[in-house]
């Protein structure tokens, strides 16, 4: 019994003193779909503000400024107040989303009007970034890369997989919370 406790022993010891082998991905293709994918969204980013330069050059009546977060707006009406939403801010807005062709796919009745506590509640990322650059009685279009609005995905409704959309937004309220 001895002998095979012993065996057992120096049989395990050499097992356990041996070098680990390198294992390899199980998924090689992984790093190569990765990459592929990044092509992809930086193709379609590359494609939609190409799209919006046209508009821009076309529309002679609006003088479009762009946004650090990649999209493009213009006033319509300003306001002579420039008190702009922050973080935790209440502002009310109504809005109409229309493709890039002027189409209107959701106009301000189905909409309606929303209030919104800045930063602070889920919205639509486009939404998001467009309230912050208002004033009070102040109406902008903007013009929103599809990462902004619904992505790959669409709504399954009115909009497209990685559409491009406009927006007509007018800010209706703004109350400062400290």
């Amino acid at each position: 019994m001895k002998k095979i406790s012993l065996l057992f022993l120096l049989f395990f010891t050499i097992i356990s003193c041996a070098e680990p082998q390198v294992r390899k991905p199980l998924n090689a293709k992984k790093n190569s779909f990765l990459d592929g994918s990044v092509e992809r969204n930086k193709d379609i980013i590359r494609r939609q503000q190409q799209k919006f330069k046209k508009i821009i050059n076309q529309d002679t009546l609006l003088n479009y400024k762009p946004s650090a977060s990649g999209f493009w707006y213009a006033y319509i009406t300003t306001s002579k107040s420039r008190t702009l939403p922050k973080r935790g801010d209440l502002v009310e807005f109504n809005y109409k989303i229309e493709d890039l062709g002027g189409n209107v796919l959701y106009d301000e009745m189905e909409l309606g009007r929303v209030k919104y506590l800045v930063d602070k509640e889920e919205l639509l990322p486009a939404l998001r970034e467009a309230v912050k650059v208002l004033s009070v009685n102040e109406v902008a279009t903007f013009l929103f890369p599809s990462y902004l609005c619904y992505g790959y995905q669409g709504d399954d409704e009115k909009v497209a997989i990685n559409q491009p959309l406009r927006f007509t937004i007018k800010l209706i309220s703004h109350s400062i919370k400290n």
